[in-house]
């Protein structure tokens, strides 16, 4: 029987007269037909307060790369709760944290911690302007970065607004953005060097970074095309730019060396979130200790109360010696099994005439709903993924995998987890072929 949902609606309903919206991160306002309201997890499996379990794809947008509720992670977490949960100052903890990251990370020679990903991107922005006395950062199109002034410049902007192919805008989503930060930012198109060259090249001498995620997970799931980083690399040597890779997703899914290691390369500044916590707010910046001089001798400020909290620091301490006892084998185990379902899924397409298009490594991939008539192939940069993917057509398969208890995220993403089984993946692809069967049959195009 399909899932209901409604104790989650009651509690929505509730929550809206007293918490902003309902919710506390406006995209979760995304899940249809309501936001669901979990009452606990296990490994793979997620169940919600109606009761309904769902072998979850979702993992907490990336964070949960160890699954739900590991025994080891809760048990770290409990002792160091018994000896305190917040001093403001030093713990061993930190240390043991930092050291294993310069052994696990190209380059990562010094270390800072931060609460979120989001406060990690400033202080690496604000580190690369002070570096390099320069006013300009360089992003690409579709790469999300956090919420704040700077993290969303240029991020995903309606086709209305996108500027021309040679200079994409660099306007913000949200109002009440600081006016003149956009104006600090160049925006490049995702996957085509040429271009980003041209870009860098237009203002020369005036770009202080180039951030960038090295696989774009957050529009799509696209690799970088061959010569893409090693432009990158080859600009900020030859300009004196900062190299910042935004591993929030990408880090240490991609294996102990990250995302960096998987495909070879070694940034200035490496931004790591989600997996590094396995859950609970805790995020990095490491890089080469020159380029944290500044921090180091008080000219940049880098500061919070909450960092280097030791309850999170227990947490990353245990999720960073998992991946380190893995060795070799992380992560073809996870890219194996997301090939499997990538294939799964392709075949229940096919059978069912519906244009989804998995597209990725196994371990995160993305499903693109062609639009009819457009053309098939990979997806390369952001204009291509909007143009292609019919969103409402997503969504509607997408309720359909969440009511047969197959939960990936609304906008497409699937995450492999090392909780997950093959077992778990012939499951979820005899759920999905309910639900295929049911978007088969119920979707109807908007008139």
């Amino acid at each position: 029987m399909s899932h209901t949902f409604s104790k989650s609606a009651e509690l929505f309903s509730r929550a809206q007269r007293s918490i902003a919206g309902g919710v506390n991160s406006g995209i979760r306002k995304m899940e249809a037909p309501v936001p669901l309201y979990f009452d606990h997890g296990n490994g793979c499996r997620l169940f919600d307060v109606d009761g309904n379990e769902y072998i979850d794809f979702q993992t907490g947008q990336g964070a949960l790369l160890y699954g739900h509720a590991p025994e080891g992670m809760a048990d770290a977490i409990a002792a160091q709760a018994r000896k305190g949960t917040h001093w403001a100052a030093q713990s061993e903890l930190e240390i043991e944290v930092a050291e294993r990251l310069q052994k696990m990370i190209p380059g990562a020679e010094r270390v800072r911690f931060n609460n979120s990903a989001t406060e990690v991107v400033l202080s690496a922005l604000r580190l690369a302007r002070a570096h390099t006395g320069r006013p300009l950062i360089l992003k690409f199109e579709g790469h999300y970065h956090g919420w704040s002034d700077e993290g969303l410049v240029g991020y995903a902007p309606p086709p209305d607004k996108w500027g021309d192919e040679n200079n994409p805008t660099h306007i913000h989503p949200s109002q009440g953005v600081i006016p003149e930060v956009p104006g600090t930012f160049v925006v490049a198109r995702w996957n085509d060097p040429d271009h980003l060259r041209q870009r860098v090249k237009e203002h020369h001498g005036q770009i202080a970074a180039i951030i960038f995620e090295p696989v774009l997970c957050n529009t799509g799931c696209m690799p970088p095309v061959p010569g893409m980083i090693g432009a990158i690399r080859e600009l900020c040597d030859a300009e004196g730019i900062v190299m910042i890779a935004d591993e929030t997703i990408t880090g240490f899914r991609f294996g102990a060396g990250c995302a960096q290691g998987f495909l070879g390369f070694t940034p200035d500044l490496t931004i790591l979130g989600k997996a590094v916590g396995g859950g609970v707010p805790f995020a990095a910046l490491v890089g080469k200790e020159a380029m944290f001089e500044k921090i180091i001798n008080g000219q940049v400020v880098h500061a919070g109360t909450l960092n280097a909290n030791p309850l999170c620091l227990a947490a990353a301490k245990w999720c960073l010696d998992q991946v380190i006892a893995l060795g070799d084998s992380h992560p073809f185990g996870m890219i194996e099994l997301g090939e499997k379902l990538m294939s799964g899924l392709t075949l229940l397409a096919e059978e069912h005439d519906v244009p989804v298009v998995p597209q990725g490594f196994g371990l995160v991939f993305h499903c693109t709903m062609l639009k009819p008539g457009v053309e098939e192939g990979p997806v390369l940069d952001y204009r291509d993924y909007a143009q292609r993917h019919d969103a409402p057509r997503w969504a509607h398969l997408r309720r359909c995998l969440l009511e047969e208890g197959v939960r990936a995220i609304e906008r497409g993403l699937w995450f492999i987890s090392l909780s997950h089984t093959e077992a778990d993946i012939d499951e979820a692809l005899q759920r999905a072929a309910k639900a295929f069967a049911r978007h088969a049959a119920e979707w109807k195009p908007p008139c």
